[in-house]
């Protein structure tokens, strides 16, 4: 009797080791915490969602997310190009740079933003007379966002354009098409991706994101008080139901979101393969 083989040796042993380690770090964690707001009854869970407080904290978290992860994508995506495309003195100082926040604890980068943007900081001071404020505020939450995100957009986009010769720019060129033509129709198509990837990971990571935002935030309750700080709140005031209820909220929107993103991204792959 033959005995069939697998292609993959040891697949079934792989497998069954990663569906465990992804059952115990994110399944198992997900559903206790689904099982700990079921505690509330529903008038409850709608209460605590539909609270003004709460649905203040999640509009911030949320849209200052949104707004980072974009200008994130934007000037990442430029970053990785010129870090890729051109050689220029300090390339490998900034490439290195890049990395910092992913080094550099996120409250060490909170108390540095605060200290720059305070009205009474470096660039703060500068910013003040022109009738700008950026600490304790939306915007000061935005750019704590945007510190603890770029580098993701980087990072993800960067090994792509590596792996895209120049060479076919030059041959676009010799062919007649222009800058934005050849952008458009020999690079994004491969960029995209990433690019969306980038923005993705960016947004997710500003989602939750914590110890950078609560010193610059000002944490004002109804206006500059992040969904993730209110959570810590209602944990200590041992109010643990109500806690994972908003934890609840911002993962269902969390997910709707990434949902979004999956779908735009298989979108753009097969609008532009229909393009090349």
């Amino acid at each position: 009797m033959a005995v069939a083989h697998r292609v993959l040796p040891g697949f079934g042993l792989s497998l069954g080791v990663t569906l465990a380690w992804l059952g115990l770090i994110v399944l198992i964690p997900l559903g206790g915490l689904v099982v700990s707001a079921s505690r509330l009854s529903w008038e409850r869970f709608c209460q605590v969602a539909t609270d003004a407080r709460t649905l203040a904290a999640l509009e911030l978290s949320f849209s200052a997310a949104g707004a980072a992860a974009v200008i994130n994508t934007v000037v990442g995506t430029l970053i990785a190009w010129g870090l890729v495309r051109y050689r220029f003195p300090g390339r490998r100082i900034l490439d290195a740079i890049i990395d910092l926040p992913f080094a550099l604890p996120t409250a060490v980068a909170g108390i540095a933003l605060t200290a720059l943007y305070a009205p009474n900081g470096w660039l703060g001071s500068l910013l003040a007379p022109l009738g700008v404020t950026v600490a304790f505020t939306w915007l000061g939450v935005t750019v704590a966002l945007v510190f603890i995100g770029l580098p993701f957009v980087v990072r993800t986009v960067q090994p792509v354009l590596e792996e895209i010769p120049k060479e076919i720019e030059e041959a676009a060129a010799s062919l007649g098409a222009g800058r934005w033509a050849t952008i458009r129709r020999v690079i994004l198509p491969d960029v995209a991706p990433a690019i969306i990837t980038g923005f993705a990971l960016a947004f997710a990571r500003a989602v939750g994101e914590y110890g950078s935002v609560i010193f610059i935030a000002g944490n004002m309750p109804g206006k500059t008080e992040i969904a993730p700080l209110l959570i810590i709140i209602q944990l200590e005031q041992y109010h643990y139901a109500e806690a994972t209820a908003i934890a609840v909220v911002m993962l269902l929107i969390s997910f709707a979101l990434l949902l979004g993103i999956n779908a735009l991204q298989r979108w753009s792959n097969r609008r532009f393969r229909s393009e090349a």
